[in-house]
């Protein structure tokens, strides 16, 4: 595998630079599961062999596998290769032979010589059926193994006389990205001392194989020593060579190293019986067990303070600081930091704080960091373990689209294979000074500063914008402050500017001053420092924009012109009404006798508007000693309603008075509406109307969309049925009819509008039936002869007018028919 170019890039930005990372990342990931496929079919192949054997079935298989593993000590890997290398022994199985040692590829042309090539290879041909013996062999000796040089010593005796290994090394992945020896063989002390440890150069073989996570083939000394650096003498004794990576649970971080004598390349059959022979002795290279327990350790991070300790320390620190765990790629080299530990007062540009950091990426949170001075600061800190301090640098993060920016200091010091990294905000007193930006803008003000001795004057950017004054002429002398205000308001200033520079008296004066679109009106509060003899020396104060409060002072004045003018109107407009009310409906003070029956009438006008709107009543006695009722109802609450109200009463009462039948007074009423001048918005109106006969007590009633009369009859509340009739002004074609009811003694017969009735958002069924509950509880409480007035009390808050008209037929032998019986 090559290294990615946007890693080897000078030029590359930081963000190419985090990308490519994560590109590595799950390239390391592929190479991991490539090995779990390769490692599945072997135990798969091992199952299969035990299922012919004894048959039993896969899942039996497996079991016995893994039971004789545990009680051999083995993994199961190891008794996986186990029971191919028995088959291999015992009778060459040809699927088994064909499962280990893949077919034999044409070996590549070299510059050595053709005569010790041909003779490797064909020393080769002649053993290649023992290859399967040699890794069950490898298998059953990892078990004994207990250092990394017994494994080393292992592979170079079994490989040795197949495939010409004369010497093994084995290196692991330090912390700092280095590479320690932690095992050899066939190689000399002094060798081994030389190449014991390596740094994280780019020009070792090794450190490539970890990197790539790929097997490294060194077939030809004079090409292989111009590009790495090979241990011992290139072209001597080890000609070829193999750097293979151990596999493990995550990216490699170990490497056995194979030196040949045989000068042929490597063919597909050594490739693939070297690299599983390598992946035996995975296990036992990743445990760590034996003489350089040391340095196995270092395959897995080193021995570190427990998380938990250090979030507890820093739980008790006032300042902000969080513990880095660094994040390594396949060759070592820390690729991203993860947070593990965060103080309370942790808080990053965005405002995330304390725990909300813990468990984050570096870069993937502040992906702007790759490619900083701060960032390599972390990396020298954590390969040298000398602390490193940042100077002031200023971060930037975009978040949700708002751009947020910050300044600060940072400190980062290692902990064991981990970094401390603490740092201060610097941006406290910019922030401040943008929130008083801020608070002059929003309140209209801005501050100022006039030195008297030396003749400075400082301006806030807000006292140019409220002056209309461009920042490059620069401020205004307090002296001078009079001349550029309206003329009316220059003596009152320049007063209250005398005052403060003579006697030092605060100053707190409004004025004007003439700006391109109109007058601004301004405010200005000041006071002076003073000397020793009382001289004022420095001034400051603000000066405050007050234009839009003036503007809505003005605003409100005029609105509460409006409004009384308003209010004048208005009561002239109750007291015509009242004055129309007593012309129009003269309300009786207690009750009325017509025809025999007693009369009750009640007017109450609505809580708002005009008292008098479109109700309305008419209760006379006719010539022919017959009676007329009426209640109407006209739409609206204006003077217009007045009037229509007074043309239909005074219509109905004329025309009742010359004996019309019911219908054509209606008939009439209605054509009235429709030619009436203030109709013209198509105003409506409901009447009820009825013609009494005391010889026979008979009504004769019609109606007009008015709601039904109630009639109270036995003590029980019933409303009549309704005959034909449309509303008044609702049709140019209207029909209309009339019912007859017999009254009886001690009968109450109640005609009303809808105000006495209806609530807002209530139907007006529940109001009905309200009404007539109420009606019979003031009979049974004795209010039978104000029944009228009862009712309209019962109503306290009116949105509408009230009329109510009660018709009691008394007893017979009552000497006073309107004596409450």
């Amino acid at each position: 595998m090559e290294s990615d170019p946007a890693l080897q890039g000078d030029g590359a930005t930081p963000e190419v630079l985090a990308l490519a990372k994560v590109v590595t990342r799950l390239r390391a990931e592929a190479a991991e599961l490539a090995d779990l496929a390769a490692t599945t079919a072997v135990v798969e192949r091992a199952k299969g062999v035990v299922m012919a054997q004894e048959g039993v079935s896969s899942d039996a298989a497996y079991e016995r596998l893994r039971t004789r593993a545990e009680h051999r000590g083995r993994t199961l890997l190891e008794e996986c290769w186990i029971t191919l290398g028995r088959i291999g022994r015992g009778s060459a199985h040809p699927s088994v032979e064909t499962a280990i040692d893949p077919p034999t590829g044409t070996a590549p042309e070299t510059e050595h010589s053709p005569f010790t090539a041909d003779a490797c290879l064909a020393g080769k041909r002649a053993i290649g059926a023992s290859r399967t013996n040699v890794l069950a062999e490898i298998a059953e000796a990892l078990v004994g193994a207990r250092t990394p040089d017994d494994v080393a010593e292992l592979l170079r005796r079994t490989l040795g006389g197949l495939e010409h290994v004369d010497a093994v090394v084995i290196y692991t992945m330090a912390a700092t990205g280095s590479l320690e020896l932690v095992g050899y063989s066939g190689i000399d002390d002094t060798t081994a001392e030389q190449w014991s440890h390596v740094p994280p150069l780019s020009g070792f073989a090794g450190l490539a194989a970890v990197a790539h996570g790929e097997a490294l083939w060194l077939e030809y000394p004079g090409q292989d020593a111009s590009r790495y650096l090979l241990i011992a003498d290139p072209a001597g004794r080890w000609p070829t060579r193999a750097w293979l990576p151990v596999p493990g649970k995550g990216p490699a971080t170990a490497v056995v190293g194979l030196f040949r004598t045989c000068r042929a390349p490597f063919d597909a059959r050594s490739r693939t019986l070297l690299r599983r022979a390598v992946r035996l002795c995975a296990e036992p290279l990743n445990a760590g067990r034996g003489r350089r327990a040391h340095a196995f350790d270092l395959v897995s991070p080193v021995d570190e303070v427990p998380t938990a300790e250090v979030q507890r320390i820093f739980d008790a620190l006032t300042g902000p600081a969080v513990l880095l765990t660094p994040l390594r790629a396949p060759t070592g080299a820390v690729e991203d930091f993860r947070i593990d530990a965060a103080a309370p007062e942790s808080v990053d540009v965005a405002g995330r704080r304390g725990k909300e950091l813990v468990g984050r990426r570096v870069l993937e949170t502040y992906p702007t960091m790759a490619g900083t001075p701060v960032w390599s600061g972390y990396l020298a800190t954590l390969l040298t373990g000398s602390v490193y301090e940042s100077g002031p640098f200023r971060y930037r993060e975009v978040l949700a689209g708002v751009p947020l920016e910050s300044t600060y200091a940072v400190r980062a010091s290692r902990l064991g294979g981990r970094l401390v990294v603490s740092w201060t905000c610097q941006d406290t007193h910019e922030r401040e000074d943008r929130r008083l930006a801020e608070l002059q803008r929003l309140g209209n003000l801005g501050w100022a500063n006039w030195n008297l001795m030396t003749g400075r004057i400082t301006w806030s950017d807000q006292v140019y914008t409220t002056f209309g004054r461009a920042p490059v002429k620069g401020p205004i002398a307090l002296e001078a402050l009079p001349e550029h205000v309206v003329p009316d308001d220059r003596p009152g200033l320049a007063e209250a500017v005398r005052r403060l520079l003579d006697h030092g008296m605060p100053i707190d004066e409004p004025f004007r001053i003439a700006v391109a679109n109109g007058v601004r009106h301004l405010r200005i509060v000041a006071e002076a420092q003073t000397d020793a003899d009382g001289a004022a020396v420095e001034v400051h104060g603000f000066l405050q924009d007050l234009t839009a409060l003036r503007d809505a002072e003005i605003a409100l004045g005029e609105s509460e012109r409006a409004v009384l003018v308003q209010r004048g109107m208005l009561q002239a407009e109750r007291a015509l009404a009242d004055r129309l009310r007593e012309t129009l409906l003269p309300i009786p003070e207690q009750s009325l006798e017509l025809a025999d029956v007693c009369v009750n009438v009640a007017y109450v006008a609505a809580d708002r508007g005009v008292n008098v709107g479109g109700d309305w009543y008419s209760a006379i006695e006719l010539p022919d000693r017959s009676a007329l009722f009426v209640v109407g109802d006209v739409a609206g609450h204006s003077l217009a309603a007045v009037g229509t109200m007074a043309q239909l009463r005074f219509t109905a009462k004329g025309m009742a008075v010359t004996g019309s039948p019911l219908p054509d007074v209606l008939q009439r009423l209605n054509a009235l509406m429709l030619h009436t001048p203030e109709n013209e918005y198509g105003s409506t109106a409901t009447v009820v109307m009825a013609y009494y006969s005391p010889r026979n007590r008979r009504l004769t009633w019609g109606r007009a969309g008015h709601l039904p009369p109630l009639l109270i009859r036995g003590g029980e509340a019933t409303f009549l049925p309704q005959p034909e009739g449309i509303l008044l002004g609702a049709s140019r074609e209207p029909s209309y009819g009339q019912s007859v009811l017999d009254l009886l003694p001690e009968d109450h017969l109640l005609l009303y509008t809808d105000g006495l009735v209806e609530d807002p958002g209530e139907d007006i069924d529940a109001g009905l039936e309200r009404f007539a509950e109420t009606t019979l509880r003031l009979l049974r409480e004795g209010h039978g002869e104000t029944l009228a007035t009862s009712l309209a009390a019962t109503r306290p808050h009116r949105r509408d007018d009230i009329c109510v008209l009660d018709i009691h037929v008394p007893r017979r032998a009552d000497p006073r028919p309107c004596a409450d019986q």
